[in-house]
């Protein structure tokens, strides 16, 4: 995820909310037989901007689950929300997901599938209009929604480089 939008977080100063997105059961087949596991994808953010997933292996669900955590705040990231939804329409890709997300105006809610929307409560867009396209993979489509996240433009900045008012960012 090398991006010049990328603005990394440090997870000490924030309350996070967890959400988890998928729980797997992996088995593992050896010569004395199947081995249970548990893989666990979790998203965390604190409805303000800020998200991060993460991913946790381990063989109870609740370890799994709190390793996922861990990672998460280890990968934290800074997204521009506007009035509750988000500056412009974005595409993300990951491996085999697509997705696709437009600003909606205030009311609308958030109309995203599973694992988008977890995405989308967390960093606290109130109002969005997604949908995913090709994989339905979890670890997939949180990855691609993310992906999409980070493309948005924060239109604060974008004014003050063209030396323009932000109404006219809008308008123009």
């Amino acid at each position: 995820m090398t991006n010049v939008n990328v603005k990394r977080v440090k997870s000490s100063e924030i309350e996070f909310k967890d959400k988890l997105v998928s729980i797997q059961r992996v088995t593992k087949v050896t010569k004395g037989g199947r081995t249970f596991s548990f893989s666990a994808i979790v998203v965390v953010g604190n409805e303000k901007g800020v998200v991060g997933f993460g991913l946790g292996k381990a063989k109870e669900v609740a370890s799994a689950i709190s390793k996922g955590i861990d990672d998460a705040k280890k990968n934290l990231i800074k997204i521009p929300v506007l009035n509750g939804t988000l500056p412009h329409e974005a595409v993300g890709k990951y491996s085999g997901a697509f997705v696709f997300m437009k600003p909606a105006s205030a009311g609308t809610g958030v109309i995203a599938g599973g694992a988008m929307r977890a995405v989308f409560e967390s960093v606290g867009i109130k109002d969005v209009l997604a949908k995913s396209k090709g994989s339905s993979n979890p670890h997939s489509v949180v990855k691609a929604t993310i992906n999409a996240l980070l493309k948005m433009r924060d239109p604060y900045t974008i004014a003050q480089m063209r030396g323009i008012p932000l109404e006219k960012v809008f308008n123009g």
